[in-house]
């Protein structure tokens, strides 16, 4: 052991020394880990908002997107879609949209934002199957009602509005996705009516 003097204040500089450099290290490590939390490209990509033209859709067309790994469908109801409507409603689990699978936007007749046009997934709420778009011939499904969408999994059915008929699987209307119009003839789903 040696009896030379303690230079306490090189002690105390090197100490502060190797804790700076080392807090500083630290630093530099944990950038590209909590860096490496944040998601992939591919993944903002997948939620991110879809734009849909829809200058060319004709009165009774469907068009599918893809939102979130999910089928969007963007259809133009026709006036004979939008009649029947009203006169199916004693046929429907929830004609009135109460159920929370949708924006409060939704929560009218038509569940849209515009009368005509209708966006919902494209999925059904029994087993997640894709229903059928029946344009002309959804009668032989319902007596009386020309369109509506049927899935062929399991039987259930739904009016243009995508609201679920009574004594089928599905327990709830079709889910209204947000969205909101850009302009008359783009739609963007994914930003909630206003947020946009």
């Amino acid at each position: 052991m040696s009896n030379a003097p303690v230079d306490s204040g090189r002690r105390r500089f090197l100490t502060a020394t190797t804790a700076v450099v080392g807090g500083a290290g630290c630093a530099f490590a944990a950038v590209p880990f909590i860096a490496s939390w944040n998601p992939s490209a591919k993944a903002k990509a997948a939620g991110a908002p879809v734009e849909v033209d829809i200058s060319k859709l004709e009165p009774g067309q469907l068009i599918r997107v893809d939102w979130r790994g999910q089928p969007v469908w963007v259809v133009n109801r026709t006036q004979a879609a939008l009649d029947e409507l009203k006169a199916v409603e004693n046929q429907l689990k929830d004609p009135a949209s109460d159920e929370p699978q949708q924006p409060e936007f939704a929560k009218n007749q038509y569940r849209s934002l515009k009368p005509e046009i209708l966006v919902a997934v494209g999925l059904c709420t029994h087993l997640g199957c894709s229903p059928t778009y029946l344009p002309d011939t959804f009668g032989e499904q319902v007596s009386g009602v020309k369109s509506g969408f049927f899935c062929p999994c399991h039987g259930s059915k739904f009016d243009m509005a995508g609201r679920v008929f009574q004594n089928v699987p599905a327990g709830l209307n079709l889910v209204i996705p947000p969205y909101t119009f850009v302009d008359d003839t783009t739609i963007l789903v994914g930003v909630e009516e206003g947020a946009a």
